[in-house]
């Protein structure tokens, strides 16, 4: 890759436009969340594990197209892939809002992802050889407020369009601003990375999308056919499988489609495990979330959305303030804080009560967005400073593959695991109503109670895989950014 932009002035304006196209297209990630109940009624759907393929499975496309941005980047010009990339997007937003039954819908999305897979590691790989490693936890600061705000806002602007108007206006909305930012990027966009003739190896796309679609379905089915189901366990096994192969595959190949090599560089591997925890912690209490408000509590759309807005706004004015100080004081201290305050606020999550107050659930999710601010962006950073220049690509390729997969699959985990109990204790509940007396609001009250207790569960088991990784942290170590250290890196 080249280094010598390093040297230059960054090429701020069209770093902007990145930004724009990357905000459009992370936004959408998250948009629809708090929109699942209001699909599930408008298009008939049965039950929470169907619907919530419209996020997870747009994470698993994401998750499984990512590993090929790192052959994308490396064999072909930025501008090329901006636009194809926001091309793409475009045409899956424009499906989505016309679809008329689920199956259109899920296409649509499907389209979207394929789209924006490749927007997030573009950009963070403009960002890498455009400022020097001394200075880029504050310019990764910048990209993390995207990265992570436009998600987080994206459950505010879904209920007040919900509530108001309908979920095809998620969609409809995001067309025009994905159609300027193709326009801008025609207007100004420039080739700064080098590219160079490399292969793609078919197979290993075969594997990946067997390995990590084997594993998430099979998670995703559990809550309806049991974990001890044939066909829970087979696709289990199969994507197992599939992943494995995929792996020592990797390994073998002189150009492999993921570059699992980075891992032998320690921080990057130690950051990059802690960030997939904390991904599926995070993706699921997004999904968890406006479950308990909407379908618990019976709070509007619009109340739910608003609710997730001071998260948002603290992980916005907090993102630049931690690049730089993970500039002046390293990772672990960050980390550390972080990730307790993350494991507190969800255990706290995991306690919510069926009269819990408005004000109290704005204030634990609030706390844990900011604990979640200091933890993904500053250990991501650090751990890609650890890397020669010509392995950014294959390190960006490596962290999004990982946090997009594992969340999607930990967010199908989470699901899986809140449908499963609500079902045992919604049963176990009405064993013991008396049916003849029984009226709606009896089944109503049940059926609200029964999801609360799965949600806790589901809560408490994040609050552990988050103290897995608070463990691991106390590992990290700050990467040495001096000249010679550098020097002695690029010539690995």
């Amino acid at each position: 890759m080249n280094t010598g932009i390093q040297e230059k002035k960054p090429p701020y304006l069209m770093i902007a436009i990145l930004f724009f196209g990357a905000f459009v297209s992370f936004l959408n990630n998250s948009l629809l969340n708090v929109a699942l109940p209001s699909i599930m009624v408008d298009l008939e759907i049965e039950t929470y594990a169907t619907v919530q393929w419209l996020s997870t499975g747009y994470m698993l496309v994401s998750g499984v197209l990512i590993p090929v941005s790192a052959f994308l980047l490396t064999r072909f010009k930025n501008r090329t892939l901006f636009l194809t990339s926001m091309g793409l997007f475009t045409v899956g937003t424009a499906v989505a809002a016309f679809a008329p039954n689920f199956g259109i819908l899920l296409a649509g999305r499907m389209i979207q992802a394929a789209g924006s897979s490749v927007m997030g590691p573009l950009l963070m790989n403009i960002m890498l050889v455009s400022f020097p490693r001394e200075k880029r936890g504050a310019a990764m600061g910048i990209f993390g407020l995207v990265m992570i705000t436009a998600p987080a806002i994206g459950p505010t602007l879904s209920g007040y369009i919900v509530q108001y108007y309908d979920w095809r206006v998620l969609f409809e909305m995001i067309l025009p601003f994905a159609i300027i930012s193709i326009v801008l990027a025609f207007w100004k966009l420039e080739n700064v990375m080098e590219t160079r003739r490399t292969t793609l190896d078919v197979f290993s796309v075969v594997l990946s999308i067997v390995g990590f679609g084997g594993l998430l379905y099979g998670c995703s089915i559990a809550s309806a056919e049991g974990w001890t189901s044939t066909e829970t366990i087979v696709f289990l096994v199969v994507g197992a499988i599939g992943l494995v192969w995929f792996v020592v595959r990797q390994f073998r190949l002189e150009q492999p489609l993921l570059d699992l090599r980075v891992y032998k560089y320690p921080m990057f591997a130690l950051g990059s495990v802690i960030s997939m925890v904390t991904a599926a912690a995070m993706f699921s209490g997004m999904i968890l979330t406006p479950a308990y408000v909407q379908n618990v509590r019976g709070i509007s759309p619009l109340d739910s959305g608003l609710m997730m807005l001071p998260g948002a706004i603290i992980m916005g004015i907090m993102s630049p303030i931690t690049g730089r100080l993970l500039d002046k004081f390293g990772p672990r201290v960050l980390a550390l804080i972080g990730l307790t305050i993350t494991a507190y606020s969800t255990y706290l999550l995991s306690e919510l009560q069926i009269d819990s107050t408005y004000t109290y659930i704005v204030f634990i999710y609030t706390i844990r967005m900011f604990g979640m601010s200091m933890i993904m962006m500053p250990i991501m950073t650090n751990g890609l400073n650890q890397l020669p220049t010509r392995l950014n690509p294959p390190g960006t390729a490596v962290n999004n593959t990982a946090q997009q997969v594992v969340g999607s699959i930990g967010t199908a985990v989470f699901v899986t695991l809140m449908n499963s109990l609500a079902v045992d204790k919604g049963t176990e509940l009405a064993a013991g109503l008396n049916m003849a007396n029984a009226t709606e609001a009896d089944f109503a009250q049940i059926k609200a109670l029964a999801l609360l207790e799965g949600i806790q569960y589901s809560f408490f088991i994040a609050t552990i895989i988050t103290l897995v990784a608070l463990v691991l942290a106390f590992f990290l170590k700050r990467v040495n950014v001096s000249p010679e250290e550098i020097a002695k890196l690029e010539k690995r």
